[in-house]
């Protein structure tokens, strides 16, 4: 789930991605909700007044915290939406261990590597020239935000499923980045599964 918040731009409106769908969408008002909808399913919110009902600090991309998400469902059962958030708060970079690397059937710079990331294994499809089984790295999973606004999806890259990213230090935003292409590589001292940032 992201949250969007501009009310120097667009007002005091939240908009609430909890899927990342393309249209067409139908809407359904509740008072000062929108529940944005395909095929029947909540795909995401407007929420209009939303500084009546909700302690949002800042604009742009709004970390979620356990309140704002209380805040956000007080405000949906106050319009009698009917619908209930579900809210994911474990880590979306963490500390994998890449335990396979193979290469692409359908493309010559793409490996299929799969990632441990300590909950499970995943599968992923990485581009970077300096990925190697047994190495450590930092994994953007599905629904983390990166720091450029783009959102880790699950995709399919040449007919290959991926689900994930992993990250260089560029990708993080992370000081002294190095020019050339390549993902992070970590050292031993970080844990299999442990959040990459303080979150």
């Amino acid at each position: 789930m992201n949250l969007f918040y501009n009310p120097k731009g667009v007002g005091d409106v939240a908009f609430v991605q909890i899927k990342t769908v393309e249209g067409p969408f139908s809407y359904d008002k509740k008072g000062d909700v929108v529940l944005i909808k395909q095929d029947d399913e909540v795909v995401g919110l407007n929420l209009f007044n939303a500084s009546q009902y909700i302690n949002l600090e800042g604009q742009g991309l709004i970390k979620v915290t356990k309140t704002i998400a209380n805040e956000i469902q007080s405000m949906l059962d106050k319009q009698d939406s009917g619908y209930q958030l579900e809210v994911d708060f474990s880590p979306k970079f963490v500390v994998g261990y890449v335990e396979s690397k193979e290469k692409h059937p359908n493309a010559d710079k793409l490996s299929i590597t799969q990632i441990d990331v300590g909950s499970e294994t995943l599968q992923i499809v990485c581009g970077a020239p300096n990925i190697e089984a047994g190495q450590k790295v930092v994994v953007a999973k599905v629904g983390a935000v990166m720091p450029s606004g783009m959102i880790i999806k699950d995709a399919e890259l040449r007919g290959v499923p991926s689900h994930g990213m992993v990250c260089s230090m560029k990708e993080l935003d992370l000081p002294n980045a190095p020019k050339e292409k390549g993902i992070m590589v970590l050292n031993d001292e970080y844990e299999v599964g442990q959040p990459f940032f303080d979150e």
